[in-house]
């Protein structure tokens, strides 16, 4: 990328540019300026424009008590207010707020009244179980009206929730139960996907008696399949039973800036999960912003983000940050290749989709069920409502990239490949749409405010052009506050004493080019794997398959792929004989469907290989970097002098 002659570069449409709320790069310079010049001054001016406020802040930024930033910390709010009342107030109640597309391909349009009489039932109903302000209510629930309504209720009311992907098993929701101290739980008796009911409510109690979650008083259930459930007398109400008979009506919970909205569990590089914080005022300041400046969003967008709000990017893409800018959103319940693989083009068809945010991973796999079957080809499609796209959850290759341009954008839709993280709360890399020049594989700029820099091990700022490991130099207001209820691994984990605890440690790596500027991601920097956008610590793997009665030691590493950009490869020696043909493709099914009922399908390793012992130096430590050459498939190269048992990598090359 170090000249324009080499670099094929994508500019934002001109009609686009005009209307853009970011119009040019001399704006988005200006924004940035503006910052620089007066950090404190650029936030707090958005806080107020932005958000309604019961009490206002007189203070923008403390950071006496740094890394434990505070943002508006004496003003007082309600996210569920901001999203849904003030909507109301302005005229746009009979607006529709969500569109649901049931897996089944029914259609449900929620007004931002309904939604709102919806959200004050359920609060209500929450509020009479004595849920108040303060408590954790963790949410196991499929994609769903529900799951906006539980967790704007929660919002509500001052609890602060906690949602736990639907694809996870009873261990790991019992694990987030217990850390989370909850006292309710919400949850289904089902889900649909793909044409099939899946159980979550055997799930959810299988996880209720595996102790530790003692805290649980109650727990909540939709209806949504239909199949029979136990519910257990004076703990279990149906959902629709507890708003049966509640007001339309619920005064809003005023809380402090810095109240906690939600905690979201993210994997580490040890093997508990981490309970990544997050703050009201400050998290939906920046949710909207983001949907402001990156998404340029208009009063007539229909907005799509196709993640499960069990993700950070469903909490603050469907969640919040539509809501909060009075758009119509889609809420999608299914997957991409159900009933087929035109599902994604069909819906952006029938409903105007016009910005569409998804996955690297989706891209990838429906490039190759169109290549597979043109029938379902986007060009069979009319795509033309779209105006704008989106990547999300990876670094998208700039293969993938130009498919997604020419064939779902036409040539004419910038995309806005963004990176960000659970601990960020919002974007803080990403192009804007009607100023920055593309570049396939790039996330581009800093969002305005936000100060992202490449440093070497001492976090001093390296040379553009030099690889390094991508910082953030000051706090920003949607940035994670603390890890719930360990704040010494915080401290440890984003501001580490190699940086003096000045500098916030993303995990990843990233270069900067010469000319531009622009930041592209090389990957994670420690033992956290992106599989199809989803954060699995290896730690976390590898304690699920020592757990297993036949495996003596494990050691989990990620290899590059094509479709989810990084596959799980576990390398594992048994407690008996190393199996070879039959025994051991058996013996590999079985401890990938363990791992899958341990933390749930997506931690499935895709390969597994066994030795009879794995890579170690003389003192006993794994030799991941060979192991990783090993996942690849590369001949190893590297110095291996101080390995004990060179010969075991020969067992290992699979």
């Amino acid at each position: 990328m170090s000249n324009e002659q080499q670099v094929h570069y994508y500019y934002p449409p001109e009609e686009l540019v005009k209307n853009a709320a970011v119009s040019g790069m001399d704006a988005y310079h200006a924004l940035c300026k503006e910052a620089e010049d007066d950090y404190e001054g650029f936030w707090g001016r958005r806080a107020k424009a932005l958000l309604d406020w019961k009490e206002p802040f007189t203070q923008v930024l403390d950071e006496s008590n740094a890394p434990f930033f505070k943002w508006f910390a004496d003003g007082k709010l309600n996210v569920s207010y901001n999203c849904l009342d003030r909507n109301v107030n302005k005229g746009l109640g009979d607006k529709v707020a969500l569109i649901f597309e049931a897996d089944n391909g029914e259609v449900t349009r929620v007004s931002y009244k309904d939604l709102l009489a919806r959200v004050n039932r359920f609060a209500n109903a929450l509020r009479g179980m004595g849920v108040k302000k303060g408590d954790r209510v963790v949410i196991y629930l499929p994609m769903s009206i529900e799951g906006v309504v539980a967790m704007q209720a929660c919002a509500r009311i001052g609890a602060t929730h906690s949602i736990v992907f639907g694809g996870f098993s009873s261990q790991a929701l019992r694990d987030r139960i217990e850390d989370a101290a909850a006292v309710a739980l919400i949850t289904s008796d089902g889900q649909h996907r793909g044409g099939k009911a899946l159980p979550l409510k055997p799930i959810a109690d299988e996880a209720l008696t595996l102790g530790g979650c003692d805290t649980i008083k109650n727990v909540i259930v939709v209806k949504r399949t239909g199949v029979d459930c136990n519910m257990v007398a004076g703990r279990d109400t149906w959902f629709h039973d507890a708003c049966a008979d509640q007001s339309d009506v619920c005064e809003p919970e005023w809380v402090e800036a810095e109240h906690p909205l939600f905690i979201l569990y993210t994997s580490g590089s040890t093997g508990k999960p981490k309970g990544v914080q997050h703050s009201s005022g400050g998290y939906l300041l920046q949710a909207m912003m983001s949907m402001q400046f990156s998404f340029d969003i208009k009063p007539s967008d229909v907005f799509w983000c196709t993640a499960d709000i069990g993700w950070v990017t469903g909490h603050t893409f469907i969640a919040y940050g539509p809501l909060a800018c009075g758009a119509t959103e889609i809420v999608f319940e299914g997957v991409p290749t159900y009933p087929d693989g035109g599902r994604f083009w069909r819906m952006i068809q029938d409903h105007k989709v016009t910005v569409f945010y998804t996955a690297p991973t989706a891209i990838r796999s429906l490039i190759k069920t169109a290549d597979n079957n043109p029938s379902v080809h986007p060009r069979q499609y009319d795509l033309s409502s779209l105006r704008l796209l989106g990547s999300v959850g990876e670094p998208i290759n700039p293969a993938a990239w130009e498919w997604y341009y020419e064939h779902i954008g036409g040539g004419r839709c910038p995309i806005v490949d963004t990176f960000w993280q659970t601990e960020t709360g919002a974007h803080v890399i990403t192009p804007m749409p009607g100023a920055t020049p593309m570049v396939p594989g790039s996330c581009t700029l800093p969002f305005p405010g936000i100060q992202a820099a490449v440093v070497d091990e001492t976090g001093t700022e390296v040379p553009w052009g030099q690889g390094g490991i991508l910082v953030i130099k000051r706090p920003w207001p949607a940035m994670i506050r603390t890890i719930w209820n360990d704040p010494e691994r915080f401290k440890k984990s984003y501001f580490p004493d190699d940086f003096q605890g000045k500098l916030y440690l993303a995990g990843d790596g990233a270069i900067r080019d010469v000319d531009t500027g622009y930041f592209t991601i090389t990957g994670r920097i420690d033992d956290v794997l992106n599989v199809s956008g989803h954060r699995m610590g290896t730690m976390e793997i590898e304690s699920a398959l020592v757990a297993h009665e036949k495996v003596a030691e494990a050691a989990v590493v990620g290899r590059p792929d094509d479709l989810t950009g990084e596959a799980i490869v576990a390398f594992v020696v048994l407690k008996g004989p190393r199996p070879t043909g039959d025994e051991a493709a058996a013996i590999i099914k079985e401890l990938q469907n363990w791992v899958g009922r341990e933390i749930g399908p997506i931690a499935k390793p895709k390969d597994i290989r066994f030795g009879e012992n794995l890579p170690k130096t003389r003192s006993g430590k794994i030799m991941r970097r060979l192991l990783r050459q090993l996942a690849k498939g590369d001949d190893v190269i590297q110095d291996i002098s101080t390995l004990e048992n060179p010969q075991i990598l020969e067992q290992l090359k699979g």
